[in-house]
């Protein structure tokens, strides 16, 4: 069996359509159209349903795809093992919450540059429908999402974890110095928080929906450096995860504010779809990401 066959099978596949499938691999259509029937031949079974300017995996289809997947992860396996090293190259997407940018790329991203100098990388900020919109049309590799825990079958966890949120104050702050206090007379204050809808800021909203209770904020910002040091200023109080915050509150120029019965679980997750091809640039992204983010 070519191999071949199987890369351009994958293509297909995740990209749903011949046309774009041979545009990325740099073949003509009716190259991707053989290759693609001489691996139905071989196997005797139809693998796509087509409909207009669109293919749909089959149920077979769907079982092949799998199989190639280990193939060619077997294959890739064995041909690193086997050969000299040389440099991997390639472009990977990652949508992630603009929350977790700062933590992504600080300290380390220099060391991964040295390490792997033919990858290219391109992060989009969005919101987790936004993220995931993205995912199933194959417009981004990885999503990093900061938002209530995601489990679904369509996708492959590669690392999740919970993370920490607490309501913060400078320690001069009139609330700050009240603490803890009840919900009521948390959402009465000045708050300054993230974009309404995105990730956290939406979970808060909804818990304080349940109690019919609001917040509106004097400021909303994407930049949760600004909101830190804004806060710090004694401007207001904000809702932020605990690594975004834990150096200002070990300094003491942040405090937390503790409320009564107020409980918002969110998670970090890392996800692909599960029909994604990891190849080796994408592979070495999650890691890093495994590494630096969790």
């Amino acid at each position: 069996m070519d191999t071949k066959n199987l890369s351009t099978f994958i293509q297909v596949a995740e990209l749903s359509s011949f046309t774009k499938a041979a545009e990325k691999l740099g073949f003509s259509q009716s190259t991707v159209s053989f290759q693609i029937k001489q691996l139905e031949s071989e196997l005797d079974t139809r693998l796509f349903d087509r409909f207009n300017h669109t293919v749909v995996l089959t149920e077979k289809g769907k079982e092949v795809l799998q199989y190639a997947h280990q193939i060619l992860q077997f294959t890739q396996k064995m041909t690193a093992d086997t050969q000299m090293p040389k440099i991997i190259s390639g472009h990977v997407r990652l949508a992630m919450a603009d929350s977790l940018c700062h933590s992504l790329l600080s300290d380390n991203f220099c060391r991964f540059r040295k390490q792997y100098p033919g990858i290219t990388l391109k992060i989009t900020a969005a919101e987790t429908e936004e993220m995931f919109r993205l995912l199933k049309q194959n417009e981004t590799d990885l999503v990093l999402t900061l938002d209530s825990h995601i489990y679904n079958t369509e996708y492959i966890i590669a690392k999740e974890e919970r993370i920490p949120m607490h309501f913060v104050a400078s320690p001069r702050f009139p609330a700050a110095m009240q603490s803890p206090c009840s919900v009521r007379e948390l959402a009465g204050q000045p708050f300054i928080l993230t974009e309404k809808g995105m990730s956290y800021r939406r979970l808060l909203d909804e818990k304080l929906a349940e109690r019919s209770l609001e917040i509106r904020p004097i400021l909303e910002i994407g930049s949760t450096d600004l909101i830190c040091y804004l806060v710090e200023q004694g401007t207001g109080i904000s809702f932020l995860p605990d690594f975004v915050t834990a150096k200002r509150i070990k300094e003491g120029r942040l405090v937390y504010v503790q409320t009564e019965d107020l409980d918002i679980d969110v998670w970090k997750q890392l996800l692909y779809h599960r029909d994604k091809w990891v190849s080796a640039q994408m592979k070495s992204v999650l890691e890093y990401c495994i590494n630096k983010e969790f």
